[in-house]
Formats: C-alpha cells, sequence, structure tokens
C-alpha cells in the first residue's frame, strides 16, 4: 500500500531530507501494526524513502494524496512521540561548518534515552540486530607468510652495512618488535640502518646486547598528529518535530517542546511576587494611578 507512490520520489537539497537511524531490526510486515491506521501509513511509506528524500510536510502531503497538509504533521507529531523520528540541525561533518536539516526515522522504535544518545554520538554499544545464520566459509589453506618483515630485514641490514653488527637469526628475530616501533614511527630502513650503526665503538663483544640497548635508548618519539589531517567531527542539535525550535532533549520529551504538546510554558517563578511583593506592587501601582490622575486634572 505505501509502495504506490514510490516512483520519482522528490529528493531534499544535498545533505537535508530523510536519514536512516543506525541499529534497526530488519523490515517485516507487523512493523508499525501498533500504531492506527494513518500513522501506520505514513511510517510505511516512510520507512521506504531512500535517504535523502524530502521528507517535510507539504511534500508527504503530495505524495499520500490520502491525507492533508495538517493530518501528515499531525501523523508526524505521534510519530515523534512513539519514537520512530527525531528531527535534528547538524553540520555537514568531515572539516564542513554548514547546518543542515535532517529526519531521522528508525522502523524500530526508540525511547527517548535512546535519542538522547544519538543526539551525543553514543549509539554504537546498542545491540545491532542479529543476521540470519549463514553457512560456514570452507577453510582455505593460509597464504604463506612473507619470510622476513621490513623491521626483520632492517635488522639484517645492519651486518650488511657494519659487519661489527653482524646478528643472527635468533636474534634478528628476538629484536625485530624493537626495530618495527622505528619503522612504525616513520624511520625509514635506510635510515635505521645509518642511526644504528653512526659512531660505533671500535669494539662491539655482543652485537646482539649492544643492538639492543641502542633499540631503546635512541628509538624516535611517536609523530604528532597532523592537525590537516584531523576534521572536526559534525555537530548535532535537536529539533522539536512540529514547530523546530531547537531544544536539549530532556526539553523536548518525545521530540515535541511543551507547545506542541500541548502543555502551557514553565513559569519563571522567581519573576512571580509573593507576599510583601505583592504589598509592594500594590502601593507602586496605587501611586501612578493617583499621579496620572493629578496631571489629567490639570
Amino acid at each position: 500500500m505505501a509502495d504506490a507512490n514510490l516512483t520519482a520520489v522528490p529528493m531534499a537539497a544535498p545533505g537535508y531530507g530523510k536519514q536512516s537511524a543506525p541499529c534497526q531490526a530488519p523490515r517485516s510486515q507487523n512493523d508499525f501494526a501498533h500504531l492506527p491506521v494513518r500513522e501506520a501509513y505514513i511510517a510505511a511509506y516512510v520507512d521506504r524513502l531512500p535517504d535523502g528524500a524530502a521528507v517535510d510536510i507539504k511534500t508527504l502531503a503530495k505524495q499520500i494524496p490520502a491525507y492533508g497538509q495538517q493530518a501528515v504533521a499531525t501523523a508526524l507529531n505521534k510519530l515523534s512521540v512513539v519514537g520512530h523520528l527525531r528531527r535534528f540541525r547538524e553540520t555537514l561533518g568531515e572539516g564542513r561548518t554548514q547546518w543542515v536539516s535532517r529526519t531521522y526515522f528508525s522502523r524500530t522504535p526508540r525511547d527517548d534515552a535512546w535519542w538522547e544518545r544519538f543526539l551525543s554520538g553514543d549509539t554504537a554499544t546498542d545491540a545491532a540486530p542479529v543476521p540470519a545464520p549463514v553457512p560456514a566459509p570452507v577453510a582455505l589453506p593460509a597464504s604463506p607468510r612473507p619470510l622476513h618483515s621490513p623491521a626483520y630485514s632492517a635488522l639484517v641490514a645492519l651486518g650488511q652495512a657494519c659487519p661489527q653488527l653482524s646478528l643472527s637469526a635468533a636474534e634478528c628475530a628476538d629484536l625485530e618488535d624493537l626495530a618495527a616501533q622505528w619503522l612504525e614511527r616513520g624511520v625509514a630502513p635506510t635510515d635505521f640502518v645509518r642511526i644504528l650503526t653512526t659512531g660505533l665503538p671500535k669494539v662491539i663483544h655482543s652485537p646482539g646486547a649492544f643492538t639492543r640497548k641502542r633499540l631503546v635508548d635512541k628509538v624516535p618519539p611517536e609523530p604528532l598528529p597532523d592537525a590537516h589531517a584531523t576534521t572536526p567531527p559534525s555537530r548535532r542539535v535537536m529539533e522539536c518535530t512540529g514547530c523546530g525550535v531547537p531544544g536539549r532533549p530532556e526539553a523536548l520529551s518525545g521530540g515535541l517542546c511543551r507547545a506542541c504538546h500541548g502543555e502551557p510554558p514553565e513559569v519563571d517563578r522567581a519573576a512571580v511576587p509573593v507576599g510583601e511583593d505583592v504589598h509592594v506592587l500594590v502601593s507602586r501601582l496605587r501611586l501612578l494611578a493617583r499621579t496620572r490622575q493629578r496631571e489629567g486634572a490639570r
């Protein structure tokens, strides 16, 4: 039923529109059986839209002729309350600071706590749907291991460059991890050999022990992170599904602000006069009224 108008789906501007929430259960026929008919119909339609599709009220009303804009708006609010969608304003990430509005949809209903974790980027620990079992792959013979690692080869090259540092196969294997630290920190094999063979004493009684000490004492520092290579993470702010006002998750229960929930706004009790403050206010109002009467008499 909800697939009727999925041909030629209107797409939102790049970066906007529908986004699929992570960790959803596999699609089934009973995904929205807990919803009223209207909400279930619209939810099933949105669920099948591709990411990036326009899901604003006006577009959905055009694509779903059975319901007008007011009905669609009401349905989206109810889908938000039961946890199927939230609206966010966020940056595009990857170093770009442009802010876009996105509607995240989950066929699996989520509570406010889940959406708050999603807002902070902490949904990686949520259990993902368990995939169907697949036959175990046929074991293949392991690929032959390379004869020598780059670190092992660099240690062998020490003896080739300087006979005083000729190492046995056992010594090369024993020092391989220490040499690998040098290469991991950006030291080229040729520089590795040059550094370790420079300034040698005339006599080296134990090439293995001597090389070990040099590997430990002269190991270069870890390279600093490249400031240009790292990009700031995307920032995300929750918006009211109904009116778009931004707010903290605790102020948007079910994804809606107090006004869209039909609740009166919170009163700043610090601004409400009580006790003696009321008498002072009344006295000032009476004085102001008498002053205006005198000015009018003039």
